[in-house]
């Protein structure tokens, strides 16, 4: 079975990698960093036995999701798990090369745009990596970038966290009857090189007891990926393994079609 997972080359990905090569399952790891992305595949042809395949991608960069969406379908058939992982934080407002609030595009429009692409390949399950930071989420389909509104890193993370859950409500809607599920789920706040520049990531990695294992954070994933559930909820958020309710912004089916739309329309 062909699992691609993106972010694969640290924390929760890295995990999850490793887990599910354990089990047997053939993964494909996606990352930024070549020489990170080979450490992780030591440690899964240790665990399995097969060096896996590993694919570069910037997700600052729509070109370059293009390019691996294209090197993915040269190379696979099928692919059972699309885990959509890959994410960032960062308190300093940038745009990418595509004129694209950089936590938008890297953890929304990027994943959107790699899944559409890869959808006629996708024959089991979809699953995209949220955070309960959606649940402060204030998503405007008509202003993704925030142009409009005031700004800050975790408003903007709250967002693209937010739009996770509603693509993964959209698309579960647009797969019904195919076979194909979509999920999304809360990996909780783990001891990882993530957003390293904000205190609170500096509070989770130094205070005994704040934060979770890369490899607690990825046990949902893997959950998803390998149990019924992950084919049994389609179009649910899930937390420590189960479905867990969510507010109106994060499962409203009217504002998931207009981001949606809104979003095909920013991705070209």
């Amino acid at each position: 079975m062909i699992n691609v997972i993106t972010g694969a080359s640290a924390g929760i990905g890295e995990a999850a990698a490793v887990e599910l090569a354990g089990r047997g399952r053939q993964v494909v790891l996606v990352g930024r960093n070549p020489a990170k992305l080979t450490r992780v595949a030591d440690r899964v042809k240790a665990v399995s036995g097969a060096t896996p395949d590993m694919l570069t991608c910037d997700y600052a960069s729509l070109e370059d999701v293009r390019r691996l969406a294209s090197e993915l379908l040269s190379r696979y058939e099928q692919i059972d798990v699309l885990a959509n992982n890959a994410g960032v934080m960062t308190t300093e407002r940038t745009r990418t090369a595509d004129g694209h609030e950089t936590m938008i595009q890297v953890n929304h429009l990027a994943p959107f745009l790699l899944t559409n692409l890869l959808l006629d390949r996708v024959k089991g399950r979809v699953i995209t990596t949220s955070s309960r930071a959606g649940k402060t989420g204030r998503l405007d389909p008509a202003d993704l970038n925030r142009d409009r509104r005031r700004w800050s890193g975790w408003l903007q993370y709250g967002d693209s966290k937010q739009a996770n859950a509603l693509f993964t409500v959209e698309l579960a809607r647009r797969l019904s009857g195919t076979g194909v599920t979509a999920t999304c789920f809360h990996p909780g706040v783990i001891k990882t090189e993530f957003a390293p520049k904000t205190f609170m990531m500096w509070m989770v990695k130094n205070i005994p007891g704040m934060g979770r294992t890369a490899e607690e954070g990825a046990s949902t994933l893997v959950h998803l990926a390998t149990h019924p559930d992950g084919a049994a909820h389609p179009g649910r958020y899930f937390a420590g393994s189960a479905p867990e309710a969510v507010p109106r912004g994060m499962a409203d089916p009217a504002l998931a079609r207009a981001l949606w739309d809104a979003s095909a329309k920013a991705v070209g």
